[in-house]
């Protein structure tokens, strides 16, 4: 009895057949899968753009509603009606024992500019010393 070959060419001629069916739906198969995954992205981006449009819709009823903007007002911009009487409570700041008092700082002696022009003063008369305040050389 002849043994036979292994791979036949029936079987060679089906293996060829097998890998072309393979490699001709490898490219549309990751076409689709790309597409439903962009699909799915774009799904996700409606639904954020939906609600954000139905939040500004219900901002959008809030303004118009007359209510909403008096009660608005006087929350936020402190406004009063005709004929009330409101209040506002203002907190105490515990830091203001800590902070210095500004009256108390002290004045600079004399400004900047008159500090360079005796420094001027000094250089011209040589004697590296400064020239007295209000008096000008000549």
């Amino acid at each position: 009895m002849a043994k036979r070959p292994q791979l036949t060419g029936r079987a060679a001629i089906l293996a060829l057949v097998v890998c072309a069916i393979a490699m001709s739906l490898a490219y549309p198969v990751r076409e689709y899968i790309a597409q439903r995954r962009n699909i799915a992205e774009l799904e996700q981006q409606r639904a954020r753009v939906e609600a954000e449009r139905q939040k500004l819709a219900e901002q959008a009823r809030q303004v118009n509603d007359p209510d909403w903007t008096k009660r608005t007002a006087k929350e936020r911009l402190h406004y009063c009606g005709p004929g009330e009487k409101c209040y506002v409570v203002m907190k105490a700041d515990p830091n203001d024992e800590k902070k210095p008092v500004a009256a108390a700082r002290e004045q600079p002696s004399s400004p900047w500019y008159q500090k360079v022009w005796e420094s001027i003063e000094a250089a011209d008369t040589g004697t590296g010393q400064k020239a007295p305040t209000g008096e000008k050389s000549g």
